[in-house]
């Protein structure tokens, strides 16, 4: 067997080992492992159940070479912003607290009402959009709750920093999660210790930023032991968006790109930040990329609001729907001429106690036909996020001053064929949708540049395209 790879690919709700190998120039990828992943309430809070993902990290490797892989590499991308605090002899502190808390409900306006720190100000640092979750407000929420735990800590790791640190023993920030925090420069692509000290964080928990392709090192001799081999740990572009993004087969430069999963993300890959006030007015963000590239984006609520839905229709039936089953739903409401759209940004869809009842109760608010059945709420969810689609992209070529002429959609949203189509009519551009393990290969590929297989990574994009399937549709 040639030399192999594995992807650690975790998200909200699930995690997965995947193995990679280039076999005659094409990528081969195969799931070896998979776990429940999920936030639970703990002393107020909602957390992330750390040690359980860093054991299944481990039983994952495991699993890897019971299959028959003794992959050289590992390479480990979660979702952004949440992290870990550790005290002076490396041992964790306190909760790993998931993003969807509400412990950051109203920090920015207390920042900006106290003269601490403007928005505006902030952006023009950092180029990263307002989301109340983001890194720099959960600090600021857990300076003004426990201020005690944070005057312990001497590292913050982000998860998946933390999950090398497990492995390794060795701690290190990796570039495109530390961006998503809203503490590094645009420009230096480094800590901003003025943004830092403004909010009075001590700088002593900020460890050096490395970037995607830098090694960690070899697991350490009892992790060696559990798994049965000694792999390296390299360093990807842990934040989830960063490894999906390199995954896009794109045409040309005039290619919007669309991460969709839990999140859509849309937008495009910048060589050079765009802070403008009109930027910030718009709330793009400007987050760290392979090779300091910058992913010009727009976070949109997603598949989250669907995924929601299915649960719920679950739980009141007693059998859960497939998402074929939805989709076909959703078809023959829009037969039967239902049509309802929503605000899919609108923070109700955050994290409600009902996504039925959101749903029903903002038609009703805007006056538009009230969903009665799955295929209405299926519906509403899926061209809901099609128009706000169409409007991310005319905004977007406002913004950046280009025409694009078409939109590339990767990650587990791809095999959406109905709201695909509905992307395509919605924005007018034909739609590319594959590949759908987006992540995880965009994990693979930078240990395959690690590892000498491919020279760049536009050897690895063009490698793609003759490894999956990639389905077009056009706008009617």
């Amino acid at each position: 067997m040639g030399a192999c790879h594995v992807a650690i690919d975790i998200g909200a709700s699930s995690g997965r080992h995947i193995v990679g190998q280039v076999v005659d120039g094409r990528m081969e990828l195969t799931e070896v492992y998979r776990f429940e992943n999920g936030l639970s309430r703990r002393d107020g809070h909602l957390c992330w159940d750390i040690d359980a993902l860093a054991e299944n990290v481990i039983a994952g490797l495991a699993a890897a070479k019971e299959a028959g892989f003794e992959p050289e590499t590992v390479g480990i991308d979660t979702w952004a912003v949440d992290y870990v605090l550790l005290d002076e002899h490396d041992r964790r502190i306190g909760d790993c607290v998931g993003y969807r808390d509400a412990r950051t409900d109203g920090v920015r306006d207390a920042l900006e009402l106290s003269g601490i720190l403007s928005f505006s100000e902030h952006y023009a640092h950092t180029g990263i959009q307002y989301q109340q979750f983001n890194t720099a407000y959960q600090l600021c929420a857990q300076s003004r709750e426990d201020r005690t735990t944070l005057d312990a800590a001497h590292a913050l790791l982000m998860v998946p920093d933390y999950l090398g640190f497990v492995l390794t023993g060795v701690k290190a920030q990796e570039y495109t999660n530390a961006s998503t925090t809203a503490l590094v420069g645009a420009e230096s692509c480094d800590w901003d210790w003025e943004l830092i000290d403004r909010i009075n964080l001590p700088r002593r928990i900020f460890q050096p930023i490395s970037m995607p392709g830098e090694s960690l090192g070899h697991v350490r001799p009892e992790i060696a032991e559990r798994i049965g081999y000694k792999p390296e740990v390299v360093l990807v572009a842990s934040h989830d968006t960063g490894s999906a993004w390199l995954a896009v087969p794109a045409r040309d430069e005039q290619a919007v790109y669309f991460s969709s999963g839990t999140w859509s993300l849309v937008g495009v890959e910048n060589h050079a930040p765009i802070c403008t006030p009109e930027s910030a007015m718009a709330n793009f963000t400007n987050e760290g990329g392979y090779e300091r590239r910058y992913r010009y984006l727009k976070n949109i609520m997603g598949l989250w609001m669907i995924q929601n839905v299915r649960k719920e229709l679950g739980q009141a039936s007693g059998t859960t729907p497939s998402w074929d089953e939805l989709v076909k739903a959703a078809e023959q409401a829009r037969a039967e001429g239902y049509h309802a759209v929503v605000n899919a940004d609108d923070p109700e869809f955050l994290a409600p106690a009902s996504m039925l009842l959101a749903l029903h109760d903002a038609c009703e608010r805007t006056g538009q036909p009230l969903p009665t059945w799955a295929g209405e709420y299926a519906l509403c969810v899926y061209d809901s996020l099609a128009d706000d689609y169409a409007r991310t992209v005319e905004l977007l070529g406002a913004l950046t001053g280009v025409a694009y002429t078409s939109i590339n959609i990767v990650g587990g949203g791809s095999n959406n064929g109905y709201l695909n189509q509905a992307t395509a009519d919605a924005c007018g551009l034909p739609v590319y949708a594959g590949p759908t393990e987006g992540t995880a290969l965009g994990n693979l590929m930078v240990q395959f540049i690690f590892a000498g297989e491919f020279a760049d990574l536009e050897e690895a994009r063009s490698a793609i395209k003759q490894s999956f399937e990639i389905k077009e549709y056009l706008p009617r």
